[in-house]
């Protein structure tokens, strides 16, 4: 059986070099053997057609040219608009390993050691990846995927023309793998956003980047399906609604533009899905509406405005209906089942229940979940919503007031965001095994790390359970992400049942 891979595309450069080898030998035997033919006298009778002659049997349908795509439009113009990026992040090498330098251990016992074999100390070196962005304004803000720009020391921009800058990071957005960096720079050649609402299925587009790094690559292909969720992004509540398309894209691409035929910006090139980790399946974008909404929230505030309903829900689809319709009553698929209310959240304000069943949003129709969560992923805290769904078989209407982690309507700052972002971090959730252990009620354990964050700073280790903070209790996610307030204390265990407190020094 085969395996299939789904493949972030921003990579280290690779030379790939075996098949373009083979492919302009093969050319070039084709031009030799086609040039000896009319030398020898055989290309005589080559039929060349008439222009008045018929190109095409009477079944055909009038070729009418304004009515069918010219993609050298959009190639042409957004081709200057879309950047490679070089990645650098600068990680500890070896320690502890042998090195060949001066050592005076030996000098000072008068033994030869053939050049003085000692211990070396950890070295810093250099790691760079490479991968693509996108120019959106003319003073250099540039937008690319989270994971080419991630836990980078030091990013570097070359544009479409050769020139080169150093570039400095805006804000990121894990939860939708987007990204904002900018150069200095003026009247740089920029991209409009399109509307990725409007893309139709069979619409053509063009996916732009540096795949191996050979910059500005482009490709044409189809859009193949909307609203794709794949499960890719390892964060706490990713926002996945990815555009399908079949135009070929290779490690590289990410954060690469997605264009429509009008060379406006319809989407951001992410991942790949195949089964060898390079182009054989499909490619899949982040939607131009997440795209945008994430952009200029990171612009004005340096950290997103995440919307949020307040329910947990599940798509009703045949597996769902074979498993639990027959108890919950329902036999049709299409719409979303709430299963859970959260207390106080937009949609418990709002009247929903749990059993209500989601079929719309602002007129949408809600069959997959990935089209609430985009819907809701183009929203701020304090927007409106009008939801459609089905109770016990009675169709409703409500208009829902969106708001932000917290539970609160104003914008989050960066003072002001939310502790499991703050913390820099990710987490789940402890299992009952584990608090019985450890003699706890719950908490919250540290999955991984991330540099640069409070962890980090603190000293916290992996495994770490939180059940403090601010001397307020956490006993699971919920408890993290309804906390606001700056972070002071941090209690918790470790799982070999040793208790610390970290004392935040900001």
């Amino acid at each position: 059986m085969k395996k299939t891979a789904l493949t972030f595309l921003g990579t280290a450069a690779i030379a790939a070099v075996a098949g373009g080898i083979t492919a302009l030998s093969v050319n070039s035997y084709l031009s030799q053997n086609y040039d000896m033919e009319f030398a020898a006298g055989r290309g005589d009778n080559v039929k060349i057609w008439d222009k008045d002659e018929p190109q095409a049997g009477t079944h055909f349908t009038a070729y009418q040219a304004e009515q069918y795509p010219d993609l050298t439009y959009a190639a042409e113009n957004a081709v200057k608009a879309v950047v490679n990026i070089e990645s650098i992040r600068e990680v500890q090498m070896g320690g502890g390993g042998r090195s060949y330098g001066y050592d005076p251990f030996y000098e000072f016992f008068g033994i030869p050691y053939g050049g003085g074999r000692g211990y070396s100390e950890p070295q810093t070196r250099e790691q760079k990846a490479g991968g693509s962005g996108v120019i959106i304004s003319p003073d250099g803000y540039i937008v690319t995927n989270n994971h080419v720009i991630e836990e980078a020391t030091k990013l570097k921009v070359k544009l479409n023309d050769g020139r080169t800058f150093d570039a400095k990071l805006v804000g990121t957005d894990p939860t939708t793998d987007v990204a904002l960096i900018k150069i200095e720079g003026d009247d740089l050649p920029t991209l409009p956003f399109g509307n990725s609402d409007e893309l139709r299925l069979g619409e053509w587009v063009l996916a732009i980047g540096s795949p191996f790094n050979l910059q500005s690559t482009i490709t044409a292909g189809i859009v193949s399906a909307k609203a794709r969720h794949l499960g890719v992004i390892a964060e706490e509540a990713p926002i996945e609604s990815f555009i399908q398309t079949d135009a070929a894209v290779n490690p590289g691409n990410s954060g690469g533009a997605l264009v429509n035929t009008r060379g406006e910006l319809v989407g951001i090139n992410t991942v790949i899905k195949s089964s060898t980790g390079s182009y054989i399946g499909y490619s899949f974008a982040v939607p131009e509406t997440i795209v945008r909404k994430v952009v200029m929230d990171l612009k004005e505030y340096g950290v997103v405005q995440r919307a949020m309903l307040g329910v947990r829900y599940r798509a009703i689809d045949d597996q769902f209906i074979e498993e639990q319709g027959k108890e919950l009553g329902i036999k049709k698929s299409g719409g979303l089942y709430i299963f859970q209310v959260e207390e106080g959240s937009a949609a418990d304000e709002a009247g929903l229940r749990k059993g209500d069943i989601i079929t719309a949003i602002d007129g949408v129709p809600t069959n997959d979940a990935s089209v609430l969560l985009e819907k809701i992923a183009q929203k701020r805290p304090n927007d409106k919503v009008t939801l459609s769904f089905d109770r016990n078989g009675t169709d409703k209407k409500v208009d829902v007031v969106l708001k932000n982690k917290v539970g609160k309507a104003e914008p989050v700052t960066r003072e002001t965001m939310d502790v499991a972002e703050a913390l820099g971090g990710k987490f789940s959730e402890v299992d009952v095994r584990l608090s019985k252990k450890l003699e706890i009620r719950g908490g919250v354990q540290v999955v991984s790390i991330k540099r640069d964050g409070l962890l980090a700073r603190s000293g916290v280790k992996e495994g770490f359970v939180i059940t403090y903070i601010n001397d307020k209790l956490v006993t699971s996610m919920s408890d993290l992400q309804r906390m606001s307030d700056g972070i002071k204390t941090i209690d918790g265990v470790y799982p070999n049942g040793q208790a610390v407190r970290y004392v935040i020094v900001q």
